[in-house]
């Protein structure tokens, strides 16, 4: 009695007596993957590929494949493209800069902001509606001669301390938090930096990446503090960057860089310390906590402001 003749179950007209050793399918030579103890088909390949969960850190991001700090690089793009506009359109940094409260009289002058109703005279700023100046302001840096905002003759040296500090720093905190908390961290604490502007110094005009910095500043310290790593030098890095908070208070927004780095450190506690089980709901819904006390206090800020018009 003749053997039954099996065939590739991909390969109906390739005969063979070989099968995958997860599906018991038969496979002919093309369909036949090495395994650590037989062949399995190209088809449980697949789905063993999807079922392997990633590795991910202890803060939940997940370990990238590539060393390229992606979202780094795009961050220092964003602020470097946004620059050369500037260059070309001084304009660009009145506009986008972050202002609490200021009016723009009929002669075109900026004015100090006072609540009422001054014929000729147009609110700019938080106050008058334009929130988005809380973000975009971290994204300007003062012109090359720096004198749009009064200040030491930074210019280009400004967008190239803030660019250097975001490639050592950036690189580190967005490695262990990934992508998408990296993101959050950024744009939270430059947020936050900008929120305690408009609380203490509405009338200041202020721009510049450095509320974010600080708060991947305090993210740095919190991550390696979870890590268990030794912690002198990370101790020493931060007390250079207060220190430097202190001396640059006369020329810089401190509130901007006060304001990120507490920003920071709180959202970076909660990625560090939430249980694993319920861990990226726990870092979620302190972000959007967070979010919420920011817009709140920016709203009682306006109101206070305008008198609860």
């Amino acid at each position: 009695m003749e053997a039954a003749v099996t065939t590739c179950f991909r390969h109906p007209s390739y005969e063979t007596y070989v099968s995958c050793t997860r599906c018991d399918r038969f496979i002919c030579p093309d369909c036949m993957r090495e395994a650590a103890v037989g062949h399995h088909c190209v088809e449980c390949v697949k789905e063993g590929q999807r079922s392997v969960r990633q590795a991910r850190t202890v803060f939940g991001g997940a370990v990238p494949r590539s060393a390229v700090p992606l979202v780094t690089y795009v961050l220092m793009g964003l602020n470097i493209l946004v620059y050369l506009g500037e260059l070309v359109r001084p304009g660009i940094v009145d506009r986008f800069a972050m202002l609490g409260a200021g009016m723009n009289g009929p002669d075109g002058a900026q004015y100090v902001y006072e609540a009422g109703d001054f014929p000729g005279f147009d609110v700019i700023g938080v106050v008058g509606g334009e929130w988005y100046r809380l973000l975009t302001g971290a994204f300007l840096h003062l012109p090359p001669d720096g004198s749009s905002f009064g200040s030491l003759p930074f210019g280009v040296l400004h967008i190239l301390f803030n660019m250097y500090a975001l490639w050592n720093l950036g690189r580190v905190v967005e490695e262990q938090l990934g992508r998408a908390r990296y993101v959050a961290l950024y744009l939270l604490s430059a947020l936050g930096g900008s929120v305690l502007v408009y609380l203490i110094a509405p009338s200041d005009s202020t721009v510049g990446a450095s509320g974010a910095i600080f708060g991947l500043g305090a993210a740095f310290y919190v991550i390696n503090r979870r890590l268990g790593r030794d912690m002198q030098a990370v101790n020493r890095f931060m007390a250079g960057f207060l220190i430097w908070m202190l001396i640059s208070a006369g020329f810089t927004s401190w509130q901007g860089h006060l304001g990120g780095l507490l920003t920071g450190a709180v959202v970076t506690v909660a990625y560090a310390y939430a249980p694993a089980k319920q861990r990226t709901a726990i870092q979620v819904g302190a972000g959007v906590v967070l979010l919420a006390v920011l817009v709140l206090l920016v709203v009682l800020k306006t109101s206070a402001l305008t008198g609860g018009a």
